[in-house]
């Protein structure tokens, strides 16, 4: 639903408010996009596994206790990984999520008609 003039003017002073009271995390945010921080969340997901792998091969000949911990660290970090895999493939717009959009707009447009 787009925004009324009054409502466009609002936003609009708002946003400037914004920018004149931060505007180092007005770019921060404004640099920011759902991409790098998938990127970034993926970046750590890998870091973690390899520490948890180090861990793990490091101390499984002297404590068992820390080398299941790298394990422990490795498996989150695989889900991690896992999850941002698949959220991104959701987000290119895989046939499935495709369907189910083009069955809302028609639910909608049932409604509204």
């Amino acid at each position: 639903m787009p925004l009324n003039e009054h409502e466009q003017r609002i936003l609009e002073e708002i946003e400037r408010q914004f920018y004149e009271d931060d505007p180092k995390l007005a770019e921060t945010v404004a640099g920011t996009t759902l991409k790098s921080v998938q990127r970034r969340q993926q970046r750590l997901a890998i870091i973690g596994f390899a520490i948890g792998l180090i861990i793990m091969v490091a101390f499984l000949p002297t404590s068992t206790v820390l080398a299941v911990a790298g394990f422990l660290l490795m498996l989150v970090s695989a889900g991690w990984i896992s999850t941002i895999l698949r959220r991104r493939q959701v987000d290119v717009g895989s046939p499935k999520t495709l369907e189910t959009l083009a069955e809302r707009l028609r639910q909608r447009w049932r409604r509204d008609g």
